[in-house]
């Protein structure tokens, strides 16, 4: 069942990181994400099913 999810791919996520954006940068693939938001390069580690569950688009 596993998303095709790269390093380098940009993910849209269903809520929104308080700066505005969406959209977030794959950094590292795992059974945790390493997400660099595009807004304000905030940086983050969440687990996959966090991360699957709430995808809204993949660029």
């Amino acid at each position: 069942m596993g998303m095709n999810i790269q390093v380098g791919n940009i993910v849209k996520l269903k809520k929104k990181h308080p700066c505005g954006s969406f959209e977030w940068e794959v950094l590292r693939v795992g059974a945790d994400f390493k997400l660099k938001c595009i807004g304000c390069e905030h940086l983050i580690m969440v687990p996959r099913t966090m991360v699957e569950k709430n995808l809204r688009g993949l660029r």
